[in-house]
């Protein structure tokens, strides 16, 4: 899998692979919409992205384990010999399917 690195993700940001997949699946779903992509709801997304929340009332650490531990099962489901953009795709339906899990618990 190809390392996502300033000079490879979304606009030069220092965003993670799966970040940066997540910006580009957005970017997708609008241009097939015939929808303008660079708006403010990107804006925000990559500012949230960029600034993740403080861990202001414990429980940060057990999001990030528990996000952390979803990433992981969906970037198994990943063939390395994927196409990039496919890979990115596969690993983003992987994510909505691990987030329907954790919502029907």
């Amino acid at each position: 899998m190809v390392e996502a690195t300033p000079q490879s993700t979304f606009r030069g940001l220092p965003l993670t692979q799966e970040h940066d997949a997540e910006v580009r699946h957005y970017i997708k779903r609008k241009r097939q919409r015939g929808a303008p992509w660079d708006t403010p709801e990107l804006e925000a997304m990559l500012d949230d992205m960029l600034r993740p929340p403080g861990d202001e009332d414990g429980e940060y650490g057990a999001i990030v384990n528990a996000a952390r531990s979803a990433t992981e099962r969906a970037t198994a489901t990943v063939d390395e010999a994927m196409e990039p953009i496919e890979a990115s795709e596969e690993r983003n339906a992987s994510m909505e399917a691990e987030g329907m899990k954790a919502a029907g618990r």
